[in-house]
This record gives C-alpha cells, structure tokens and sequence, in this order.
C-alpha cells in the first residue's frame, strides 16, 4: 500500500473501523466469516484423506439450493422446518461430493478434474431451479422461505441492529469439534488418514481404501452443504439467479491453508479472511485504497503463511546439502 501511494496506518484503522465500528458491522463480519469456516472445514477434510476437493464451491451451491426447496415448498412447525432444511442441505452437498469420490475409487478418475466440472453442473443446475422451478414471477429470484425455515438468530439480530447473523455460525463451530473428534478419535477417522498418507500401506493393512474415499468426500460436501444451507436460510432467505460463481469454496482453500488443514486453525483463519473481506470495504471508501491492492494484501498473507512449505521442502534440504558438502570437503 505504501509503495501504491497510499497510507497503511490509514487504511488499517479504517479497516477495523468497518468491522468493530458499529454493532452491526460486527455481527455482518461475522456473518461473512460462517461460510468460509464451512467451506474451509469442507477442504481440510478432504485434504486429511488425501483428496484435494476443488468442489465445496459446488457442494456450497447444492446445500443452498436443496434447502431454499425445502423452506419454500413445506408448511412445518419451526423446530421440524428449519433443522430438515439445513439436514436436506447437508446431505445434498454430501450425494455431490460423493459423486466425485466414487468416481475416484471406482474408476480412477482425478477428483480436481470431477469436482471442477460439477461445480459448473452444480451453478447451472441451481439457476435453473431459481428461473424454473422455485421462481418468484416477475423476480430474477426465487421466492421467500417460510418463515418457520428461518435460521437467523432473532434475539441477537436485534441487539446487533439487524445485522443477519444467524445459527450457522455456533454449527460451523461445533463442526470444527466433530471434523476433530471424527479423524483423531474414532476408527474411521484413522482409516481415512491412513489411506490419506499411504493408500497401498492402509490396503496391506486391510482398510477398505475404496470405500474411504467416498467417505471422505461426502463427509466434506456435507459440510460445504450444510454452509449453503445456512447462507440460504440463515442471510438471504431466497435465492437469486447468480451471475456468477458466489467464490466462498475457492476461498474455503485459503482458510483452510491459513488454518493448516486443522479444524481450530480453520476458525480462526476463517475469522482472518473474512474480516479482511469485510473489512476491505473500509479501507475502499475510508482510504480510498483500490480493491486490487486489498486482494494483493490478502494474497500476500496467504503466501507468508503458506512459507513454511518452501522452507521445510525446498530451503531446508538445500542448506543440509550444503552442510554435507562442507564437511566432506572439510
């Protein structure tokens, strides 16, 4: 920012401004950081397993579309009503994962590729069911939810001044304790991680590797769903034809890098990006910092943090190396 011209002090301050200024602002930043802690959770599952799943922007679209169908078409009391549409909307990011997974262990096929695909299939299916099926007529958008398939959290939006937070943000928590307790303290879980460091090792040692991946996967898109279903539900209330790709599981890669593929580390690199996403509004109008240099910010970080890598793979050995040769030649 200071080599652009512009003033870092400045831009820092107006940043935090826009996120702890106000009381609405706060519970809006929060708002923004609950998808990426889902869809972050999503990639670092997949990633614990071996698999590297490019798709939790797909699964995120298909949780959101599957529960804006429940919240529209059912008449259910609330306590029924919401928690079937966010289950729904789980289990519907879990079937599109799964489809990547089983295409992995049953023919082969490289889950970057799939997965890149049925985000596309994904988008294009939800508009269709927004322009089609679910249309509110005369609107580019579908209709409202009932009201009982609300998520927000009503008594904490008035005292946040109606910012839209809602229950996705305690569930997207709780998940990061389940996504522990699942891969380090049940069977299963060391069965995915050992098929994720050495799959012809776990093989030998008798686990179903086949069946792991498709596990893996779905347990990774039911997360990605369950934070479509909560954006859905929890913020908009309907859903509108998108334009483009909403970005929140290409950014669930990010925060699941920051974080370290580890479920707490995950909190807080969601906490991280999506306060600088926020945020990044203050510095815009406040600074009157280009938007460009705020993602090169970004950016930025995640490469510092990602460093570690470079250092441990690349650096390390090469200094070794040289250590040997000294004393060799010693």
């Amino acid at each position: 920012m200071w080599l652009g011209g512009y003033n870092p002090w400045e831009a820092y301050g107006a940043m935090l401004d826009k996120i702890f200024g106000s009381k609405y602002d706060f519970g809006e930043a929060i708002r923004q950081v609950t998808p990426l802690i889902f869809t972050g959770l999503a990639v670092a599952f997949a990633f614990r397993a071996g698999l590297f799943n490019i798709g939790a922007e797909g699964q995120f679209i298909t949780g959101m579309t599957a529960a804006t169908w429940i919240g529209i078409n059912l008449d259910l009391p609330w306590f029924i009503h919401m928690p079937l549409a966010v289950i729904v909307g789980g289990i519907a990011g879990a079937l599109w994962a799964g489809i990547a997974g089983w295409l992995k262990a049953s023919r082969g096929v490289n889950e970057v590729i799939s997965t890149i695909m049925l985000n596309w299939i994904a988008y294009y299916f939800a508009n269709y069911m927004v322009r089609v099926v679910m249309v509110e007529p005369g609107q580019n958008r579908s209709k409202d939810i009932q009201e009982s398939a609300s998520a927000s959290m009503d008594w904490l939006v008035g005292i946040l001044d109606n910012a839209r937070v809602h229950w996705g943000s305690l569930v997207a928590v709780l998940c990061a304790f389940v996504f522990y307790y699942i891969l380090w303290r049940t069977r299963q879980g060391y069965e995915l991680r050992a098929s994720g460091f050495n799959a012809d090792a776990a093989h030998y040692a008798g686990i179903n590797v086949k069946g792991s991946i498709v596990k893996a996967m779905m347990i990774s898109g039911a997360l990605a769903g369950l934070g479509g279903a909560f954006e859905s539900l929890g913020v908009f209330k309907s859903m509108a034809v998108m334009n483009a790709l909403p970005g929140y599981g290409f950014d669930g890669i990010a925060v699941s890098l920051l974080g370290g593929n580890n479920p707490f580390g995950i909190i807080f690199g969601g906490l991280l990006f999506g306060f600088l996403s926020y945020g990044s509004t203050g510095m815009s109008f406040e600074a009157d910092v280009p938007n460009e240099i705020i993602r090169i910010v970004i950016g930025a970080v995640i490469f510092f943090v990602a460093s570690h890598g470079i250092v441990k793979w690349f650096l390390k050995p090469f200094f070794r190396k040289r250590r040997e040769e000294r004393k060799e030649a010693a």
